[in-house]
């Protein structure tokens, strides 16, 4: 699929001067809360009134100024849920609720030549390249638009796109079913992919983490963890008959992980990168070569990733209401992102619509 970028304000078919309001990254650690012009719809896109906007490890990099590609001033988000308001001539119709696939490719390159629209050589995502969701609407592709049903909690649809991220990462590492998983890190990511890996059949699935509020989320949700002060190679190893993993997914991203990953995984395994390491880190390539293991790199999605991560939200095959998310409204932008940096309890820190109020915390099941 190729996705281009819409038009700068006031170009294209839209020339309404309406304005709404906008988060708008100025400059590093800066947010501008600003009336900005509606933007334009060239044709093929829809205006969507966002609901929720997921925050992320990216857009905290955005927000330090340190990502190489993302230029102020700059409205962030690319986990993207909301209701189409002006419909395109194709795609979901007004009052549709949506989730988003925000890659924009070239649709030239070899890789998008080849149908690996995720990997292209030019990827850009809204929110980085293109202005995403902090604000009362975004203009979208229409076929970047993924209808979700409207009787799933909007909370929840809101977790789509990391989810999807979870179900590339399972689907690249090949779990077909009984195996022993161990995973790093329990925030979002690590906490989606132990729940996708379960729901594909793992036998076992270990968590290990720093954070005693995730660690205790990922015990309260059935998995297995690393006790304080011990190992991940050795508790991994103890489960497994001194073998380890069948799959280790790391999604923490942390040099001390690299140096210790090599020891987790069983001869002939599996070391699936889902994290973005963000220097070089020591790894032990001679144990990964003795062991003939496989080493896999995970980069965001495809669009059938998304679409089966829409399927188990709809179905509620994960049980993804037992997951604390607190969501603030659009003025409280920056409270947001302190409380996701914060890495607390909550899984997913998200940004609403503008309110006078802050949003509650949505209640959560009963079944923790």
């Amino acid at each position: 699929m190729n996705l281009q970028p819409a038009p700068t304000q006031g170009a294209g078919d839209v020339k309404e001067a309406a304005a709404m309001k906008a988060a708008v990254l100025t400059g590093p650690d800066t947010i501008a809360h600003r009336d900005v012009p509606l933007p334009a719809l060239p044709e093929g896109y829809a205006l969507v009134r966002v609901e929720l906007t997921g925050l992320c490890g990216t857009d905290f990099s955005i927000l330090r100024g340190t990502h190489p590609r993302a230029r102020t001033p700059l409205i962030m988000g690319h986990e993207i849920t909301g209701i189409v308001e002006v419909p395109a001539s194709t795609g979901p119709r007004a009052g549709s609720r949506v989730t988003v696939e925000p890659l924009i490719s070239c649709g030239t390159c070899l890789s998008c030549t080849q149908g690996n629209t995720h990997v292209c050589k030019n990827l850009q995502l809204y929110g980085i390249d293109v202005p995403g969701s902090l604000a009362e609407f975004v203009a979208l592709p229409a076929n970047a638009l993924i209808p979700v049903k409207k009787t799933v909690p909007v909370s929840q649809v809101a977790l789509a796109e990391p989810l999807a991220v979870a179900v590339h990462a399972v689907k690249r590492s090949g779990l077909s079913g009984g195996e022993s998983v161990l995973i790093y890190g329990a925030g979002p990511i690590g906490i989606l992919t132990a729940l996708v890996a379960r729901q594909e059949g793992a036998a076992k699935v270990l968590i290990a983490e720093p954070s005693a509020d995730r660690l205790r989320l990922a015990a309260q949700l059935g998995f297995d963890t690393v006790p304080d002060g011990a190992s991940p190679a050795q508790t991994i190893r103890l489960m497994t008959g001194g073998n380890g993993a069948d799959i280790v997914f790391d999604s923490a991203a942390h040099p001390s992980v690299a140096a210790e990953i090599a020891g987790t995984v069983r001869v002939m395994g599996t070391i699936v990168l889902v994290g973005v390491y963000k220097s070089p880190a020591k790894v032990d390539l001679q144990a990964l070569t003795f062991a003939e293991n496989t080493v896999l790199g995970v980069r965001v999605y495809t669009r059938a990733d998304i679409e089966r991560a829409v399927e188990l939200i709809e179905s509620n095959a994960l049980g993804l209401g037992r997951l604390p998310v607190d969501i603030f409204p659009l003025e409280q932008a920056e409270l947001a992102f302190e409380n996701a940096m914060a890495a607390g309890a909550a899984v997913k820190t998200m940004v609403g619509p503008p309110s006078s109020e802050p949003f509650p915390r949505p209640a959560q099941e009963d079944s923790l």
